[in-house]
């Protein structure tokens, strides 16, 4: 009996390495092929601090001459600067029960690990800290921000083994936390299929700390019902289960309509805090979206 647990654990563990493995191998090398510098570009650091002193060269900005070394060495010197980051990512990600749905290849959950493990690879590159918190209608895990490659692996694990408490949703809460535990200027983003609402105020005080993002992850199937005639529905946060006749135009219609409800809120709810937004189905390609909002940056 005992035997049989160990080798279940063993076998647990060992399926969870091998995913960790497969979205870093992923993730890491679109980070380093493409992300890691259009993340660098689009986040900048606080300001820029004095490096050093190199002769000049042909090119160089005339009001970088530094004159008392020039004076000296009677040959013109300028002074070189460098940015200053020490920036800090937050990844806020729905860890709610609505992310294990997919109609296609992959869950949302399994796009918004690879977003977020994308995300984390390319602040890691420029020797930024990274940051996790989990929610659905409460916090579900923090992990304060630190640099490094195994943080960056914790925070993969995490992703894809962490089990919920509950399977509800409640963003506001996420950003309140947000605001606890980071006093200081972050760039964030949230990951989440945002099929809630409530949340324009406590988003409209955290974008004015942070720099915000919200990235929508949801499935063609969420959005259009097929007419396929009786189906059985349930709600993967409430539980709650009932037959639809999916073959009805007006049904297939209210449900459109729900979707582009709470589609609505969050893109009018961003754009009003300043916030950004990217949107992606889980059949689309996110590196194209991701990429397309940072030059847009």
């Amino acid at each position: 009996m005992h035997f049989l647990l160990f080798s279940k654990v063993i076998m647990e563990t060992k399926d969870i390495l091998q995913k960790v493995r497969k979205i870093e191998i992923k993730t890491r090398r679109l980070s380093d092929h493409i992300f890691s510098g259009e993340y660098h570009t689009s986040f900048k650091g606080k300001g820029m601090s004095f490096a050093e002193v190199r002769q000049y060269q042909y090119g160089d900005d005339i009001r970088a001459i530094d004159w008392n070394v020039t004076a000296r060495y009677s040959e013109p010197f300028v002074k070189v600067f460098e940015e200053e980051r020490e920036l800090t990512l937050m990844l806020m990600v729905d860890v709610s029960g609505s992310q294990d749905f997919g109609s296609s290849s992959d869950f949302k959950r399994d796009i918004v690990t690879e977003i977020a493990a994308t995300l984390a690879f390319s602040a890691t590159t420029n020797n930024d800290k990274i940051g996790l918190i989990l929610f659905s209608d409460q916090i579900e895990l923090f992990v304060p921000p630190k640099k490094g490659k195994s943080h960056i692996l914790r925070i993969i694990r995490e992703l894809i083994q962490f089990q919920p408490k509950s399977n509800r949703t409640n963003i506001g809460q996420a950003f309140e936390y947000l605001s606890k535990v980071m006093k200081k200027k972050a760039i964030v983003f949230v990951l989440s299929d945002f099929m809630t609402k409530d949340y324009d105020r406590i988003l409209r005080i955290a974008a004015k700390r942070h720099d915000i993002t919200g990235i929508k992850v949801y499935d063609a199937r969420e959005k259009e019902l097929n007419n396929i005639g009786y189906v059985l529905m349930q709600d993967a946060e409430s539980a709650e289960a009932l037959y639809v006749n999916a073959g009805d135009e007006q049904v297939r219609k209210a449900y459109r309509e729900h979707f582009e409800e709470y589609d609505t809120y969050f893109r009018n709810t961003f754009n009003r805090s300043g916030a950004g937004i990217i949107r992606t189905r889980t059949d689309e390609s996110y590196v194209k979206k991701l990429l397309a909002y940072f030059k847009a940056r």
